[in-house]
């Protein structure tokens, strides 16, 4: 081994980190805390990367080597303001001789895709949709953030098993197994209590309230049922609206790849979206291999290092 390459993959609930030699085999792997950027808190974010960079190369007794890139895609740089600094942030901190900042769903794109055409639907705590057209044009579809857009992800679902949960309190709606699972969930006793419980709930929160929504779905509760089928329309939308953009229609041959806590293989969601595609988006190609964000943030690496080589 001549040297190592660092890949990152930090989000709005956890930050994923790969260590790997030249070759692009890993070598250690840890898991921090979110470290996705908010609007003026880079710093913040920088030390959350930074530490689970050093727990990563202690996990494989490095902490004597230097990398040669240090490559890292986080949600929140989409602007060049804070991606640059994020950058200047880390850059500081003396973690590899090399820094690369990207938006998260670059390092995806290039693990689903390489180079190559197709849509990356994204759905965690929050959800986006991005692609790549036949040309090399890149867009995006959603992505609007929790407070005015994320249609499909978890928060979204979270969110709106609140809302029935309290209009089955009110009568507005029939009895529904959601309520016992929510408020066990959120460890309250009662549906007043879920007010405040939700009034400082952070969206990573309201999300773990999806999988109580996907277990009583899959139980039989039928506003639950109803809640997962509205999430897939939704996500099935980003990818429509994505195929028209770049492929000219939803019936143009296209890869479709996955990524997010939400759409994880043999999951509800992913299991009926995958079936609605079929008839919303003829020509999706669903690419059954999972997309991992951190190793396509060692790829960036690779790939930096070899542009300045040239």
């Amino acid at each position: 081994m001549t040297f190592i390459v660092i890949g990152v993959d930090g989000g709005g609930s956890k930050t994923r980190v790969i260590v790997a030699d030249e070759q692009g085999t890993a070598l250690g792997e840890v898991v921090g805390p979110a470290s996705g950027v908010k609007p003026g808190r880079a710093d913040a974010s920088a030390d959350v990367i930074a530490e689970s960079v050093r727990d990563a190369l202690a996990s494989c007794e490095m902490t004597h080597v230097v990398p040669k890139v240090l490559c890292i895609g986080v949600a929140g740089v989409g602007r060049d303001s804070e991606r640059q600094a994020l950058w200047q942030a880390l850059a500081g901190r003396e973690l590899a001789e090399e820094v690369v900042v990207h938006p998260d769903y670059s390092i995806a794109l290039d693990d689903a895709f390489g180079d190559g055409a197709g849509i990356l639907l994204i759905s965690g705590t929050g959800s986006v949709a991005f692609g790549r057209g036949p040309s090399g044009t890149i867009a995006r579809c959603g992505g609007w953030g929790a407070a005015i857009g994320d249609e499909g992800s978890g928060a979204w679902v979270g969110r709106r098993a609140l809302s029935v949960v309290t209009a089955a309190a009110d009568g507005r709606e029939p009895e529904t197994a959601l309520m016992g699972a929510v408020l066990t969930a959120a460890q309250v006793n009662e549906p007043l209590e879920l007010i405040a419980w939700a009034a400082q709930a952070t969206p990573a929160q309201l999300a773990t309230l999806a999988p109580v929504v996907s277990s009583v779905a899959d139980a039989g509760d039928l506003r639950a049922n109803a809640l997962i089928s509205l999430a897939v329309e939704e996500l099935v939308l980003h990818v429509r609206s994505l195929a028209r953009q770049l492929f000219g229609d939803e019936r143009a041959a296209m890869p479709v790849a996955f990524s997010g806590g939400m759409l994880t293989r043999g999951t509800t969601l992913r299991k009926r979206l995958e079936q609605r595609l079929r008839s919303a988006v003829p020509g999706a190609q669903v690419q059954a291999a999972e997309v991992d964000a951190a190793r396509g943030a060692v790829r960036g690496a690779l790939r930096f290092l070899g542009e300045t080589a040239a």
